[in-house]
């Protein structure tokens, strides 16, 4: 799948150099590098429906897959105060960067685990602005996103290692606020409106 916008070639082209890296954590410090060069990139301009909130949940706007490297670039519209539960990326590292707006990211760590039930610790929140970006590499992958604004949204372009179809998602197991259990979220995508 391929949207075009404003600047697609080059950044495709300088996602396709990152990730023909190979190693894991030389793609993601490369991605990383490329994502805050690329928001700041007067030539690049995601298509105007990605700034398009939608009220019940926050929008997942696929534009690009990689057919040479098998990677996927998703834009996240988060409307005011959206977020997301404790979720994982399913075993695949992620790159995301803040294209506008701010997002409160929190990394959790699984302290411990059961048969069917999980015990997070929170290990940091940043509060991210536009043109930062951060990766999680399995089994660092633990964490939530919110737009902590009342007002503004926020908008973060994310490039997963292939197409991410589901990812597990944590929620409190009954009473027991410590523990959570996992459930498994299949992952839609909303409509991509090109310039």
């Amino acid at each position: 799948m391929s949207i075009n916008f404003h600047g697609h070639d080059k950044l495709v082209a300088s996602l396709d150099a990152a990730v023909a890296l190979g190693d894991d954590h030389a793609i993601t410090d490369a991605l990383r590098k490329t994502l805050c060069e690329m928001i700041c990139d007067e030539e690049v301009a995601l298509p105007d429906c990605v700034l398009e909130p939608i009220a019940d949940h926050y929008a997942r706007r696929e534009l690009y897959t990689s057919p040479e490297h098998g990677y996927s670039v998703v834009a996240m519209t988060w409307g005011p105060g959206q977020g997301t539960k404790i979720h994982d990326h399913s075993g695949m590292w992620c790159v995301e960067g803040v294209w506008k707006g701010r997002l409160e990211i929190t990394q959790y760590e699984l302290a411990e685990r059961d048969d069917e039930r999980y015990r997070f610790i929170p290990v940091g929140t940043i509060e991210a602005g536009t043109g930062s970006a951060g990766s999680l590499i399995p089994p660092h992958e633990y964490h939530t996103i919110r737009n902590p604004s009342d007002k503004a949204i926020a908008v973060s372009l994310h490039v997963y290692q292939r197409t991410m179809v589901r990812c597990g998602v944590f929620s409190p197991d009954g009473d027991d606020a410590e523990w959570q259990s996992r459930g498994e979220r299949l992952l839609g995508t909303d409509q991509v409106v090109p310039n």
